[in-house]
């Protein structure tokens, strides 16, 4: 496996790891000066920064090793979002040999496509084949009660959590494609992402996860007018504007990491932003339809996996589509 950290994306790296050791020395002031004052809400903070630490770790480690290892730690990833995902979702036992499917066969076979860079594949499996076999299967169970919601369910649970999860690693090919075409990119040798490939990976994710930090200081900070109080109450007006226009503005910053002039990245990093805050607001409101507050408890402080890859897997695919048309 060939590793895809340079001296920039190692260089990066090495910067968001200065920033969580700042993080982290502010968090231990705060703690011994308000610690016994507001321990849930210090105690929290300190998940939360525990937390990225092992993010940030685990995603160089992977990177280091090359787009192979990076494609099975999403490959997990989706597992573990799928189990998140129709846990909470009304499926029954007589979804059990459509669910199998699902897990077993159509989620590696999707990842494979990736993996081989077959892009016409990749692109069509589930939104077509998979999309039109899974009610196909469901149906043969021979229950039809509450067949429409169940059917829509696993369809829902293929597009998130498989489907748009799967973009975020399929960045690293998009250099590939820009480099040499379309056509020769699609049947490019399997595992070819290089350094530039992790570098625009590396864009999208401080562009969207900094969108979701921003939103969230400014929320705190200034917000006052919710955007949609039933869905979820703590995103406001003022935390979103602040969040993405600040995130626009650091994408415009990043761009050195991307093929781009300044302005088409700040115009990517703005789109992912919006698209990102989409996708927060509508697992918001699944989350409140299924009456929970997280999709899980994997990763301390933040809670399961959706609930820290929500906005990503509305900007993902998005951007990966946006950059392959415009750029390859």
């Amino acid at each position: 496996m060939v590793g895809l950290l340079g001296a920039t994306a190692g260089g990066l790296l090495l910067g968001v790891v200065g920033v969580l050791a700042a993080a982290s020395v502010i968090a231990a002031v705060l703690r011994a000066r308000m610690g016994a004052r507001n321990p849930e809400l210090i105690g929290n903070l300190v998940q939360r920064i525990g937390a990225w630490w092992a993010m940030v770790v685990v995603l160089a480690a992977v990177l280091a090793l090359g787009e192979t290892a990076t494609l099975l730690l999403f490959l997990v990833l989706t597992w573990l979002s799928l189990r998140e995902f129709l846990t909470i979702s009304p499926t029954g036992r007589a979804d059990h040999r459509t669910l199998v499917w699902l897990f077993f066969v159509v989620t590696p076979l999707h990842y494979w496509f990736v993996w081989e860079h077959w892009y016409g594949m990749f692109s069509v499996f589930i939104p077509v084949y998979a999309f039109l076999f899974l009610p196909v299967r469901a149906a043969l169970a021979g229950r039809t009660e509450g067949f429409l919601r169940r059917a829509a369910a696993v369809q829902w649970a293929a597009m998130v959590c498989v489907y748009a999860v799967s973009h975020i690693p399929a960045v690293l090919q998009l250099p590939v494609a820009m480099e040499h075409g379309r056509h020769v990119a699609e049947g490019s040798a399997p595992g070819s992402g290089g350094e530039a490939g992790a570098l625009l990976l590396l864009f999208l994710l401080l562009v969207v996860q900094g969108s979701d930090v921003f939103q969230y200081v400014w929320g705190k900070t200034l917000g006052r007018r919710p955007i949609a109080p039933s869905v979820s109450p703590n995103k406001t007006w003022e935390g979103f504007v602040g969040g993405v226009l600040t995130a626009t503005a650091l994408g415009a910053a990043l761009s050195f990491l991307t093929p781009f002039p300044w302005w088409v990245a700040a115009l990517f990093a703005f789109v992912s932003c919006l698209l990102g805050f989409g996708g927060g607001l509508v697992m918001s409101a699944i989350k409140r339809d299924r009456g929970i507050k997280d999709f899980g408890s994997l990763i301390p402080g933040h809670g399961g996996i959706m609930d820290r890859i929500d906005s990503l897997v509305f900007a993902a695919p998005v951007f990966f589509h946006l950059v392959r048309f415009f750029y390859a």
